[in-house]
């Protein structure tokens, strides 16, 4: 898996009271959705929101949402590469 890690990918400073989307990802197992990652950088900061799927949620339900803050887009792009390459060890495919 091959994500930049850094935000010399083009990615401006983010200006007051505007989000810039940084990345989204969808995790599936054996074609259910289990998990989601989204980044986003504002003026604030950089924000990882996680929405996890329990295997025994009925589909549908609404998943257990999270929010990871960090200091610099290299941070975030790097919690999200390694919690994707754990989910791939699990079987499971990211889009």
């Amino acid at each position: 898996m091959s994500h930049a890690p850094s935000n010399t990918l083009g990615v401006e400073p983010a200006q007051a009271g505007s989000t810039r989307s940084l990345f989204d990802y969808e995790v599936r197992r054996d074609g259910r959705v289990v998990a989601t990652l989204q980044g986003r950088h504002s003026a604030a900061g950089t924000t990882v929101e996680t929405e996890v799927f329990p295997i025994t949620s009925a589909p549908g339900e609404p998943g257990r949402t999270r929010p990871f803050t960090f200091d610099s887009i290299e941070h975030a792009r790097r919690f999200a590469d390694e919690a994707l390459v754990a989910l791939e060890y699990l079987n499971c495919t990211i889009t």
